[in-house]
């Protein structure tokens, strides 16, 4: 008799379902979230745990394996051409969304209860006097082990890749070096596995304290903003990413269906982080070469986050107008502008799309309290934009490895839905 198995994705729906009753049912009690916090912290810290080495095992292997400074330098430019032209079409959707839809005309601030931004406050500050220079310098890291340990993910990908070079110059002097990260890229990746069997426990606990804290009718007096961001967050998917894959020959809807595990448990986590490891590995099996697929994810999670600059657009717009104030058609280009800089380099940072709405609003005059309205909602808004993140970086891969003519689409793996189980070595 064949053993029932429930896949990995019924079970994060079946954690996220009890998260969303048992939040319920505690609504506003303290006890109950000093209980399902380290549930849902356990897990992020184990895939924190893991992410890291999987990064830089994984670029020094796909950028000694190319072994051409010039090749790397091409796909760096490409992908960072990609990445910008993809973020200005996420910031004027965001754009064109709040003008067409207007979800702040008519609010009555009275009405919305007002959270603490001033964790975000000093940081914010120092992401104001940030230039274009500024992030570039902030890629090479002057200490690699501090970066390793804040997480900055510019900065290791940076070194990992000059590591990468050196590996590949030196010759046969460098293979036991090129063995060694092989070897701990195919670790990791085991290690990974055995991880998310804790992913529906920690969706569950993450789940279950954002309701018990906040309540499903926190939505309430901000359903619209909700409604209009959710509603150009999918326009974007369906509309925007099917063209782009359009064009690269690949069905999206395909892509996703692979991707659908790591979308629902990025989405239950607001984390893009949770999935990283598994979607390289999904991206390699779809036909992106490792050196592509090891370069283009962890960048992308610094300078390809359409769903976060999309809704930076929007909110901005929002809380404009929400005080009554106009904004002129310059003016809205000019905060797109600012939002092409402000929101690139700190990804790293908790509550990232509130630093640079902090640092936005604060450039451009409008009021910073703003902010404090939305605060209760930002969880709920953030699940929606983690999965545009993670479905747009997902598709860079297959656009820039399309670029540089090295995808090799994997037709059965693609039309299977990506169902088999993940095995290493």
């Amino acid at each position: 008799m064949k053993r029932f198995k429930i896949g990995l994705a019924y079970q994060i729906l079946i954690g996220l379902a009890l998260g969303v009753i048992v939040g319920s049912i505690f609504y506003g009690n303290e006890t109950a979230v000093s209980i399902l916090q380290p549930l849902g912290d356990l897990f992020l810290r184990a895939i924190k745990m893991i992410v890291i080495p999987i990064v830089i095992a994984s670029i020094i292997v796909g950028v000694a394996g190319t072994g051409d400074g010039k090749s790397v330098g091409r796909l760096g430019f490409k992908t960072l051409v990609y990445f910008e032209i993809v973020t200005i079409i996420a910031l004027a959707i965001g754009l064109i969304f709040a003008n067409v839809f207007q979800p702040g005309e008519g609010i009555d601030r009275s009405s919305l209860e007002t959270s603490s931004i001033s964790q975000y406050e000093e940081t914010a500050e120092t992401q104001e006097d940030r230039t274009i220079v500024d992030t570039i310098l902030e890629i090479i890291p002057t200490n690699v082990f501090q970066a390793i340990g804040e997480g900055d993910m510019l900065a290791i990908v940076f070194f990992s890749a000059l590591f990468g070079l050196g590996v590949a110059a030196i010759g046969q002097k460098g293979q036991p070096v090129l063995n060694f990260f092989e070897g701990v890229s195919q670790t990791m990746f085991w290690v990974t596995n055995l991880v998310m069997k804790l992913a529906p426990i920690g969706v569950f606990g993450l789940i279950g304290v954002t309701v018990s804290k906040f309540g499903i009718s926190s939505l309430v007096p901000l359903g619209k903003l909700a409604l209009v961001t959710y509603g150009a967050m999918a326009f974007f998917i369906l509309v925007i990413f099917s063209i782009i894959a359009k064009i690269v020959g690949i069905n999206l809807f395909k892509m996703l269906k692979v991707l659908k595990d790591e979308l629902l448990l990025a989405f239950s986590t607001s984390s893009g982080e949770t999935v990283l490891p598994r979607v390289m590995y999904k991206m390699e099996r779809m036909g992106a070469p490792k050196s592509i697929v090891s370069f283009v994810l962890p960048t992308g999670y610094t300078f390809n986050l359409d769903g976060s600059t999309m809704y930076q657009a929007l909110a901005s717009l929002f809380i404009a107008q929400m005080y009554g104030i106009d904004l002129t058609i310059w003016q809205q280009l000019g905060i797109m502008a600012l939002l092409i800089v402000t929101s690139k380099g700190i990804a790293a940072v908790p509550g990232t799309s509130f630093v640079v709405l902090l640092a936005t609003l604060s450039s451009v005059g409008l009021p910073v309290e703003g902010l404090a309205f939305i605060a209760g909602i930002d969880r709920i808004l953030d699940m929606g934009r983690t999965v545009v993140n993670v479905v747009g970086n997902s598709l860079a891969v297959i656009v820039v490895s399309k670029w540089e003519g090295k995808f090799n689409l994997n037709k059965d793996y693609l039309e299977n839905g990506g169902s088999e189980e993940v095995k290493v070595g």
